[in-house]
């Protein structure tokens, strides 16, 4: 017999309401965090009326006239904007692949150690980079490809493969490659964390019943271990796509020099161009709304698609 709407209805309202009853304390926790994430990142979001004026300072956003979408029709055609879009979906879409990959391939190496002690060295090893700041990073990097004794070119000096110093950060082409080898090396050991934890949930019996089925260690890495991973890499790979807009601009700007510009400047770096030296926070704040609404639209992409394969999704 199939209940009236209403009365199902009633029924899941008073269900809700009874598990809220018997989760209080976690929702009383939950309270500060809440506060803290409304404060610092939906308050905010009322600025957002100055892309659609002629923002002044001395003015301030109730006094500044409204201009509509003029400064978005001025985003749109400007050609630098689109050069500075592609190197940020360029960068970090190479840091995106090259992150997962090195990760879960890190992970499932690490996962194979059975030395106890070898393991916990190399993890911490991995993880030190994180800790540190891009600014000691950039040093480190920008150190060992100088021209000048940089101990790459040392290196390739003495083995006879170059004749002179190469001069790396001062191509152009090659900064995309510097940069996802240097963001590589400071985040993989951090982002193998998520991955070894999961691997240490799968039931050892699966590989005691793989190996008595005559699987070797590389056969159970690949249809027991990297399988395991699957719905994980799939949340997370939600998760960072909402993120390939917002690569920040520390690790470009500590990196990039006027020689690779062109290749080096991202929409944060183009933002702060020309809030900070230009002055036209109007324009700023366009590009800050285009990449929020681009966020948006990758993370339901992604999640649809996720959705589409069977795998695991958020939304």
């Amino acid at each position: 017999m199939t209940l009236p709407a209403k009365t199902q209805r009633t029924a899941r309202k008073r269900g809700w309401l009874r598990k809220l009853s018997t989760q209080y304390e976690l929702l009383l926790m939950s309270v500060p965090f809440v506060g803290v994430l409304f404060v610092f990142h939906y308050l905010p979001l009322w600025g957002w009326i100055m892309a659609f004026q002629k923002y002044s300072v001395p003015k301030g956003i109730f006094g500044s006239p409204f201009v509509g979408l003029d400064q978005f029709a001025k985003l749109f055609g400007d050609d630098r904007f689109y050069t500075v879009l592609r190197n940020t979906l360029a960068m970090s879409a190479m840091s995106l692949v090259a992150g997962f990959a090195g990760a879960i391939g890190l992970a499932l190496l690490l996962n194979e150690v059975r030395s106890t002690l070898f393991k916990r060295t190399i993890q911490t090893i991995a993880y030190i980079p994180h800790f540190v700041s891009w600014v000691v990073l950039s040093n480190i990097v920008v150190y060992v490809l100088s021209p000048d004794r940089g101990p790459l070119n040392e290196l390739l000096t003495g083995l006879g493969l170059v004749n002179e110093p190469i001069y790396f950060l001062a191509k152009e082409t090659w900064f995309w490659a510097i940069h996802t080898i240097a963001a590589l090396w400071k985040e993989l050991g951090w982002s193998t964390i998520i991955y070894l934890a999961v691997l240490a949930g799968v039931n050892p019996e699966i590989y005691e019943a793989a190996e008595v089925d005559g699987a070797g260690r590389f056969g159970k890495m690949m249809r027991i271990s990297l399988p395991s991973l699957y719905p994980t890499a799939i949340m997370l790979l939600i998760l960072a796509v909402g993120q390939l807009v917002s690569t920040g601009y520390e690790s470009q700007m500590l990196l990039g020099n006027s020689l690779v510009m062109d290749y080096s400047q991202v929409l944060d770096l183009y933002a702060l161009d020309y809030s900070l030296s230009i002055g036209d926070y109007s324009y700023g704040v366009a590009i800050s709304m285009f990449k929020s609404a681009v966020s948006i639209a990758l993370v339901l992409a992604v999640n649809t698609a996720a959705k589409r394969l069977g795998q695991s999704h958020v939304l």
